[in-house]
């Protein structure tokens, strides 16, 4: 099934109690503490470009890509919206591709919990590795093992804001270390509601898992951090940010 097609539409309005502002202030922190003034930014799975558009609004050249068209399109029109010419690219990011190198590739917001295959994700971190100048960066998030197997799994979520509801059920695979979510919409068209569904996967990686990958295509200086600090990451944290250089 392919994913966020018709949840594109629906996306931001769902997730507006998400501050993706504390996303950028967070990133533009790491630069000052790399001392980096990074130029060209890549950002991978960028979604609505809820980060992209405040990074480039910050001065920054950023080129972004996702996989799902219908979330490029929103993206393109808020950018657009805001006069702001950003070159999105429809493009599975394990199969990335591009012209020339980055100064910085961010993948934010789970991106990386996408990637369920450790073959595949170490391929993309060597194409990552490939996409970098001399001691580029590469900044990603994950939600943690803890947040996939306690906080989300085998919970089911939902909310009725009258003309949009969602179910959202969720089961964790602990053999496979897989959570599986199987999310239903309904949206209001004049008297009528439409209902779509969704099925996605995240893979629940431990930070030593993702520590040994990246050594392996040869980040030699990395760094990881509980959520939204440069504090050690704790058993229960739910979300991790690792800094590559």
């Amino acid at each position: 099934m392919e994913l966020y097609n018709d949840f594109a539409y629906v996306y931001d309005r769902l997730m507006e109690d998400v501050d993706y502002q504390r996303w950028v202030e967070y990133i533009e922190e790491i630069f000052r503490r790399q001392q980096v003034s990074p130029k060209k930014i890549l950002e991978l799975a960028c979604g609505t470009g809820n980060i992209t558009i405040p990074l480039a609004d910050k001065g920054h050249e950023v080129m972004a890509i996702d996989l799902s068209q219908d979330m490029l399109m929103v993206a393109k029109d808020k950018a657009l919206s805001k006069g702001k010419e950003i070159l999105f690219i429809q493009q599975d990011m394990t199969e990335l591709q591009l012209e020339g190198e980055f100064d910085t590739v961010l993948c934010m917001c789970d991106g990386i919990n996408y990637i369920i295959g450790e073959t595949q994700l170490l391929d993309l971190f060597k194409k990552i590795k490939n996409h970098l100048v001399e001691g580029g960066l590469f900044i990603f998030d994950i939600s943690s093992y803890y947040k996939l197997q306690n906080t989300l799994g085998n919970h089911t979520f939902g909310e009725n804001q009258g003309d949009l509801c969602y179910l959202w059920e969720n089961y964790f695979d602990e053999e496979e270390d897989i959570l599986e979510m199987n999310l239903t919409f309904f949206i209001q068209e004049k008297n009528l509601y439409k209902k779509f569904e969704e099925f996605h996967q995240q893979r629940a990686y431990t930070a030593e898992e993702l520590l040994g990958l990246l050594k392996e295509v040869g980040f030699n200086a990395i760094n990881y951090y509980n959520e939204f600090t440069f504090e050690e990451v704790q058993e229960n944290s739910q979300r991790i940010f690792f800094v590559c250089r």
